[in-house]
């Protein structure tokens, strides 16, 4: 990749929540997609979804990823351990774990005797109790949610800098297609069930899908904009909030 980066139609089901066993995949060619060349990548959009008002509802109302609902568990789509973006991404968060204070972190203690990874590949975060090793459950005293998420915060530190990039990124996803020797087709687009492989065919919910999680107070373009910009680059995420606002 030009990056240098290994790049991670509604109906209801009658047991009452939103399913979509058969997503229909992007196309590029359909008029709600736009393209931005710049320099060797040609960028193309998902503009429907970056123009809709999805927004993560983690611990208000997300059903999880487990094949039947499991809002009451608050783990999101963090029942999996997180990939790992190649071995600098590896490194970077075993240092920033080490740096965690420890009342931040419920599973420190594991952490400490057992490592964060799954394995000695260091591929993925390791699972605890059936949830990433860095999920703080519901009651834990400094809160819910990601330490490293809420260690990141306590630091006055973004948290794209301290979290796995596949889990800042989500719902987003980009399809990287070599063009030439030289040059690069990207597809930014929104994370489809078909995208969590064998394991998505039986998930009880998709975030992306149905209306659920479509209830933000403002458009993808601006509620992701940091998020964005890091995934594309500052200037071609102007040009693109220019072109879905103008």
């Amino acid at each position: 990749m030009v990056d240098g980066q290994d790049h991670p139609g509604d109906s209801v089901a009658d047991d009452g929540y939103d399913r979509l066993m058969e997503p229909v995949p992007f196309d590029v060619e359909n008029p709600e997609s736009l393209e931005i060349v710049a320099g060797e990548v040609t960028w193309r959009f998902d503009t429907a979804f970056l123009k809709s008002n999805w927004t993560c509802i983690w611990g208000r109302g997300c059903l999880g990823i487990h094949n039947e609902p499991t809002e009451d568990l608050q783990q999101g789509c963090c029942s999996v351990g997180a990939h790992m973006d190649g071995e600098d991404e590896a490194r970077m968060v075993s240092a920033f774990a080490a740096m965690i204070d420890p009342e931040l972190f419920e599973f420190h203690d594991e952490a400490v005797t057992g490592g964060v990874f799954s394995d000695e590949k260091r591929n993925n975060t390791r699972v605890v109790d059936g949830a990433c090793i860095f999920l703080n459950r519901p009651g834990f005293s400094a809160g819910a949610g990601c330490a490293l998420h809420l260690a990141a915060v306590a630091a006055g530190e973004s948290p794209q800098e301290w979290k796995p990039s596949v889990c800042w990124q989500l719902p987003v996803k980009v399809d990287w297609v070599q063009t030439s020797p030289t040059t690069e087709e990207a597809t930014l687009r929104r994370w489809s069930r078909a995208d969590w492989g064998d394991e998505g065919e039986t998930m009880a919910w998709c975030c992306t899908e149905g209306d659920r999680a479509y209830v933000g107070d403002s458009a993808v373009i601006d509620s992701l904009a940091e998020e964005l910009a890091e995934i594309v680059g500052e200037e071609v995420y102007v040009e693109l909030r220019r072109r879905l606002t103008d």
